[in-house]
């Protein structure tokens, strides 16, 4: 099947992907726009950790977007920190292959 089809993206994202800790802080990455599709929903999930956590949001987007926990996502003036970001490859099943992003 190959990806989600481009035409159910239907919003756009910011995201600025997290390279590490600072002396400061978190450092990100330059903004990039990426267009996506956006669940507002709380969900349980399971953070890269294995913490049990609630995501406020859930994000789909192309299979190639660089996008790692930690990463600061911004859509409607409401910037969050990514949870888990999981590679939804099917492996050449028709399936559509994605990113799936949590947002805190």
């Amino acid at each position: 099947m190959g990806s989600i089809p481009a035409w159910l993206y239907r919003h756009t994202v910011q995201i600025e992907p997290w390279e590490g800790e600072g002396p400061v802080g978190p450092e990100y990455g330059d903004a990039v726009t990426v267009a996506c599709f956006v669940d507002d929903r709380l969900q349980k999930i399971l953070d890269n950790e294995g913490a049990e956590v609630v995501a406020r949001t859930v994000i789909y987007m192309p299979l190639d977007t660089v996008c790692p926990p930690g990463s600061r996502v911004t859509f409607n003036g409401r910037a969050a920190q990514v949870l888990a970001a999981l590679r939804r490859d099917g492996g050449g099943l028709p399936v559509p292959d994605h990113l799936e992003v949590a947002l805190q």
